[in-house]
């Protein structure tokens, strides 16, 4: 074995170590053992040593990027070592001088003392859902106060290198908790370390003798067409589309958030039946049908369930209805429920509870607990959002009393009696209650219209089945012609472009009305990151299609997969308030990137497998090879460069939120094996293997499992603190 395989050789030890941490049992303590840090410190060392041997110093910026790697393992180094955290609980006016450590099972001195001075909860606007939890804390030394630390989420209290974040409270609201974290040598290092890193990358992007400009320099290469198709079917009784969609312009308080009725009625829909309407019932139709004519309804196979419920109830297909699920002796689910709760092993369990909470939604709209649509201002001048069945205050104005408790019923009345002219007048009065009560409180009328538009512009899914089908087409279209050495008939390039083009517009459109209703940009869950990882890869699509033929098919392709993806977590595709420690902007950099990132390493996927298709059929000196091979390649450094920048920037955002800038959970790990392995092929000089197109491609394809391990397998296996995403 040569030396020069050695760094590498351990490299891949520790990523299989790294991997097996994530998935056995009580894996953690191999992250942090005494035989993985000695490993760590073999690579660093051999590498130091292939180096120096290899003379890499003549190369200054590939040569600082590698000391950057030094510099951050010796800063983890330090922080494992000489770091301190630890956790503090403080009460109104209490001093305080000591900590526990992370298992609160000791406790040490502090070099100065806390005091708890004022605490408060920010709510979002008219709302009840927390916003930020902000404590001020004096700092007493030597029996004076020396300074005064104002500490949220988000925002760090510092003090003689001790940092303190936010991270619980009292329920009685006059005691915090705060985590503690003394490591100023550590993180020093570590950040230059990130530094070096950035500055180094940077620049062998753009420096033109550095592989990816000399790469770049190599060679130079050569209407949104969708139908929805429209079913009718005899509908269920329900009111007409024009006073249910006035129904839907009421305000409601809906998951955290004050929002028009008609984005609670979609996810109604959609969370029952899979799809925004029912035969040919739009949204809001179907919740006052719901309401109003409960007893047809519960009739409807309107419900959406697996196979393993239906047996259990009784039924054939994968639609129920309401009345489905009773019989002779009850629930028929409850004997399944009972044997879950106890901790049982019940087969396809999620499915079961899936189930019930559809049941349970329903039965909390037949109580009426579900339509929080009438505000009331208390005495601390906070907005409660009530239901017609909620407790009302003993204090409150009798026409108000009445109005809450009967408004409802009397539409229902007028519904019966299809007097809907009324029916109008009283749900207009409805909201005129709302703007009166709550003025202050209510989102703006540009926002409520733009969140009306974005629920009734929202065609992911039909978007999502035709850019597959055009991406399928298109890559049989364009590999014939390539494969016969002809040149793509230009009426089909234009056509692509304009599909790729109007593709991009309209998703573009979604995604800006989607971040400006929800006040952030929208990429704090699975639905909204796929939906921008789909974005970014009609970008590069339309990017680079002059050059590489396949980008189009491909673009096309990835695009639709990353649509369907999104639509996997369509039950619950709700634009909700960000929990606080996600209201960053280091989290929209570092998601961006990442999805960026991910975008390409698809795309060079999707190279290698129709690279070793061509290499089977033609061999390695086929034309197409090669161009497939130097696109690969030439996608390698950006997509490696930005999953490395977007890893570390969700260090520096962790460091910021949570004191520490790694904590081993499932997906930080993952991300990070999905780096070590697409980094070794950025290594030819020292693996000559990846020269070959064979090894080349057939590595390539293989390693984007790990990416799928990131994002998929985190998500629904191992779940962690990433697990939202």
């Amino acid at each position: 074995m040569r030396f020069s395989h050695i760094p590498f050789l351990l490299l891949a030890v520790a990523i299989v170590l790294l991997a097996t941490a994530t998935i056995i049992p009580d894996g953690a303590f191999i992250y942090t053992s005494w035989w993985m840090i000695l490993l760590w410190t073999m690579i660093a060392m051999t590498s130091v040593f292939l180096i120096i041997k290899s003379k890499l110093i003549r190369r200054p910026f590939v040569f600082l990027l590698h000391l950057a790697f030094v510099f951050i393992l010796i800063g983890a180094y330090v922080t494992h070592v000489w770091g301190t955290q630890g956790k503090v609980s403080l009460r109104m006016e209490e001093e305080v001088m000591t900590y526990s450590d992370s298992d609160e099972q000791s406790e040490s001195q502090l070099p100065f003392a806390l005091r708890l001075t004022g605490f408060h909860v920010e709510n979002y606007p008219g709302t009840q859902s927390p916003m930020d939890y902000v404590s001020d804390v004096a700092v007493v030394e030597d029996g004076a106060e020396k300074a005064n630390l104002h500490v949220s989420m988000n925002k760090i209290g510092e003090y003689r290198g001790y940092r303190f974040y936010q991270s619980g409270y009292d329920s009685d609201l006059k005691g915090v908790r705060l985590l503690m974290s003394y490591d100023p040598w550590g993180i020093g290092t570590t950040y230059v370390g990130y530094a070096l890193l950035f500055i180094s990358m940077l620049l062998l992007l753009v420096l033109p003798k550095e592989g990816f400009r000399k790469l770049l320099s190599q060679r130079k290469m050569m209407v949104l067409l969708l139908m929805f198709p429209l079913s009718l079917y005899a509908a269920p009784k329900t009111v007409p589309d024009s006073v249910a969609s006035r129904f839907g312009n009421l305000y409601v308080y809906y998951n955290g958030r004050i929002c028009p009725l008609q984005t609670m009625a979609k996810d109604f829909t959609v969370k029952l039946y899979g799809k925004a309407s029912y035969e040919g019932l739009t949204a809001e139709q179907v919740l006052l049908g719901w309401c109003l004519y409960p007893t047809e309804w519960t009739e409807e196979p309107v419900i959406k369930i697996k196979s393993s419920v239906a047996d259990l109830i009784g039924v054939n297909g994968k639609y129920a209805c309401y009345k489905d699920f009773h019989g002779a002796d009850g629930y028929k689910l409850e004997s399944s429920l009972e044997a879950i709760r106890s901790g049982e092993q019940v087969g396809q369990a999620r499915d079961i509870l899936a189930a019930d909470e559809k049941l349970n939604i329903l039965l909390m709209l037949f109580n009426g607990e579900q339509l929080k649509i009438y505000p009331y201002v208390n005495e601390q001048h906070d907005v409660e959002w009530l239901t017609q069945a909620s407790k009302l205050p003993a204090d409150m104005p009798e026409e108000k009393w009445l109005f809450i408790r009967k408004s409802m019923d009397y539409i229902g009345e007028l519904a019966w009696e299809q007097d809907y002219s009324r029916f109008i007048e009283v749900v207009d009065k409805m909201r005129d209650y709302q703007q009166k009560e709550a003025k202050d409180f209510l989102p703006s009328d540009n926002l409520f219209r733009a969140e009306k538009i974005y629920n009734t512009a929202d065609y992911t899914r039909p978007l999502a089945m035709a850019l597959m089908t055009l991406g399928i087409l298109s890559f049989f279209i364009c590999l014939y012609f390539w494969v016969k050495g002809l040149p793509l008939r230009r009426w089909v390039t234009i056509g692509l472009n304009i599909v790729v083009l109007l593709a991009l517009c309209y998703l573009l459109f979604v995604v800006t009305l989607r971040g400006y209703i929800a006040g952030h940009l929208p990429l704090s869950n699975g639905y909204e990151t796929m939906q921008f990882m789909s974005l970014c890869t009609l970008f590069i699509t339309l990017f680079m299609q002059r050059r590489y033929p396949l980008t189009i098919p491909f673009g096309l392709l990835l695009a639709g997969l990353t649509l369907l993806v999104a639509m996997m977590g369509e039950s619950n595709p709700r634009i909700t308030p960000l929990m606080p420690v996600l209201a960053s902007p280091l989290l929209s950099v570092h998601v961006c990137v990442i999805m960026l990132a991910y975008s390409l390493l698809a795309f060079i996927m999707l190279n290698g497998v129709t690279a070793l298709v061509l290499i089977k059929k033609k061999g390695t000196d086929h034309f197409a090879v090669s161009q497939l091979t130097y696109m690969s390649r030439l996608m390698l450094y950006p997509a490696v460069f930005c999953l490395a920048a977007g890893i570390f920037i969700g260090a520096i955002w962790a460091n910021q939120s949570w004191g520490r800038y790694w904590g081993w959970d499932p997906k930080e790990t993952w991300a990070l094996i999905t780096l070590l392995i697409y980094s070794m092929l950025l290594h030819g000089g020292s693996l000559k293997w990846t020269k070959k197109p064979v090894a080349f491609h057939l590595y390539a394809s293989l390693a984007f499992l790990s990416i799928l391990m990131t994002y998929f397998g985190v998500n629904f296996v191992l779940g962690g603190m990433h697990s939202y995403a």
